[in-house]
């Protein structure tokens, strides 16, 4: 038979202090003096004692030390994406100090038998993005008083929201183009709207997804009428699909360039030109979005927009602890930075 976990109480009767007492050292909540707390932690070093057990901890508190993690994809997919799994590690972080472990959900499971954000035992929730779909459950989970923060979305008044300067950013890539002498430009973007096969956007097609649109709508300041093609995922794969059906026309009809709304995205179109014995950027001009790493395209290294994937996970963790510390949630903006490569040139004869 194993011995008895030593508890609080035992500690407090080992270095003769209250319970309360030997509690707070551990908390750290409230001061006691270097002497108190030294005979506390030396008793509590004597008996095996390591600290509060966090499971008893939650329950008296009653939450369940869960904090969930809300994609629009297929959760699949979301890990396939760099800049998701950079997200991901900074929302660690940031709710590491809470002790709080992650739940990752997809907004709507098409099976209908895994749990979701209105039924799950969570004590808050991170929206990756906040779709039409998503919006629906928000006013189950509000009534259950749990707290959520949204990374790149809207979910109304009242959530705070950790952003990135998507709009401003895409248009300084655009911009940049147009510097060049660039005028037939063409738009490939990430998916509107969740299970949307890829293809061209039509002018009247919602775009529900808030980074798409926001994108769309900066590239568009400057190249205004310019074509968008809509990706199915953030892939290489997709990125070279699209791609070869923008480029594959006749010389006069092609774009010289492409605004591609990700780093994967660009990197596939690259290949695509390549594919069509296209040279970048002699032939065609190319950027992305994002800043990561892919591997595999050297000697490329793509003009684009390096965004702080990590610090906006890290800032949505922290903003969940301070609700549920009874504190403010800061809302914040990102700004990207832009990064010229060696994917962008001039137009021939510009």
């Amino acid at each position: 038979m194993s011995a008895r976990r030593a508890t609080i109480a035992d500690v407090a009767r080992e270095a003769r202090v209250s319970p309360s007492t030997a509690s707070v050292v551990f908390s750290g909540k409230t001061a006691v003096t270097e002497a108190t707390r030294a005979k506390v932690l030396e008793a509590a070093e004597r008996l095996g004692y390591a600290g509060p057990d966090p499971r008893a901890a939650s329950l008296r508190r009653g939450r369940s030390g869960i904090v969930a993690v809300v994609f629009e994809e297929h959760l699949g997919t979301a890990f396939l994406d760099p800049v998701k799994t950079l997200m991901m590690d900074g929302l660690t972080d940031g709710v590491a100090p809470i002790g709080a472990g992650l739940l990752l959900l997809r907004d709507h499971d098409p099976s209908g038998t895994g749990p979701t954000l209105t039924t799950a035992p969570i004590d808050a929730a991170v929206l990756i993005g906040c779709s039409g779909l998503l919006r629906e459950s928000l006013d189950a989970v509000a009534a259950r008083g749990i707290p959520v923060v949204v990374i790149e979305g809207d979910a109304g008044e009242g959530v705070p929201r950790i952003m990135l300067d998507n709009r401003d950013a895409q248009r300084q890539a655009a911009s940049h183009l147009a510097s060049l002498g660039h005028e037939r430009v063409a738009l490939l973007t990430l998916p509107t709207r969740a299970a949307r096969p890829r293809g061209w956007i039509v002018d009247s097609e919602p775009l529900e997804i808030d980074v798409t649109r926001e994108r769309l709508l900066g590239a568009r300041e400057v190249f205004a009428s310019a074509p968008a093609y809509a990706a199915e995922a953030s892939s290489m794969d997709e990125g070279f699909l699209a791609a070869r059906e923008i480029l594959d026309m006749p010389a006069p009809d092609r774009p010289t360039a492409i605004i591609a709304q990700s780093d994967l995205l660009a990197a596939g179109a690259v290949r695509a030109a390549e594919d069509l014995g296209l040279r970048v950027p002699a032939d065609v001009s190319i950027t992305g979005f994002d800043g990561v790493v892919v591997d595999g395209l050297a000697p490329y290294e793509l003009t684009t927009l390096v965004q702080p994937a990590v610090e906006k996970g890290r800032a949505a963790g922290r903003a969940v602890a301070a609700m549920l510390e009874g504190e403010p949630p800061p809302a914040i903006t990102y700004t990207c930075e832009f990064r010229v490569g060696n994917t962008t040139a001039e137009v021939p004869g510009h």
